[in-house]
């Protein structure tokens, strides 16, 4: 059952799903030719709440986890930040098999939504980890207890990611053809990860029905994910970008991760065609 991970996949599948989908120049050049970006999808006081479902062996289909995300507009060491916090954890009903709550903290330039500062924790039944890592942008290192690592210019954390993406415009690529690439940091490794725009498509959840954004972005390897390939994430297809699903198998079965709240969002929930 540790295998799942469930509150870590909350949270860690929806970074990753962005994470990869990040083509800054919509041309597939790598992303280092384009640090910054404009921020127009998200502003200090967002917060957004999902659910994670559990299959397998076609029997099984719980709620296992939950979670959110809230941003805060904070100073760190002089510098104007998004701090964004990722939470997920185990659903009451659900500890009996295994409990777990995780945190994953981002702390953003406020210009060009890069990390300054990340910090991971998780308390994951007997398996504990804490990591705090800060990056310095002019010597393009990444320091942790662990020592000072040379990084790409561009790189991201795995939740910067999700919020630096989150800016892109869709419109611009090719369904099925485009695969854009970005470098993540995590546990004092760069991965190069991907996705693919899928297109567009009108999908219902327990909320409601949504217009989205679809996309297939690679996972890294050696994680609770079954396949580098297979996730596939759902966002809102509106100035919002918001996740609003993600489904992918992991190393036992399949999870699929549905929002479930949203407060303070910059731009109204145009991609919400009926609320249930």
């Amino acid at each position: 059952m540790k295998a799942l991970k469930l509150s870590t996949l909350a949270v860690f599948t929806i970074a990753t799903m962005a994470n990869t989908k990040i083509p800054a120049n919509q041309d597939t050049e790598p992303v280092e030719k384009n640090c910054g970006i404009t921020n127009t999808s998200f502003k200090a006081g967002e917060k957004v709440g999902f659910i994670v479902y559990y299959t397998a062996a076609k029997i099984i289909n719980v709620a296992a986890g939950a979670g959110s995300f809230t941003t805060t507009l904070e100073k760190l060491n002089g510098k104007q930040v998004y701090h964004v916090e990722g939470e997920g954890h185990t659903l009451p009903s659900y500890e009996w098999a295994y409990k777990a709550k995780d945190i994953y903290e981002t702390y953003m330039d406020a210009e060009t939504l890069l990390p300054l500062k990340f910090v991971r924790n998780i308390n994951e039944g007997d398996y504990k980890k804490y990591q705090n890592v800060s990056f310095n942008r002019s010597a393009n290192t990444a320091i942790s207890k662990e020592g000072v690592f040379k990084v790409p210019e561009c790189v991201h954390d795995v939740v910067s990611a999700v919020f630096w993406a989150r800016n892109i415009d869709f419109n611009l690529l090719k369904p099925n053809t485009d695969k854009v690439p970005v470098k993540i940091f995590l546990d004092n490794e760069i991965h190069t990860l991907y996705v693919r725009y899928l297109g567009k498509e009108t999908i219902t959840t327990k909320y409601g029905k949504f217009k989205t954004i679809k996309i297939k972005p690679s996972t890294i390897k050696g994680t609770i994910f079954k396949d580098d390939d297979k996730m596939t994430v759902w966002i809102s297809d509106d100035a919002n970008r918001v996740p609003v699903r993600v489904e992918s198998p992991i190393i036992v079965g399949k999870v699929r991760i549905d929002m479930t709240s949203f407060e303070n969002l910059r731009s109204p929930m145009t991609a919400l065609v009926k609320k249930n």
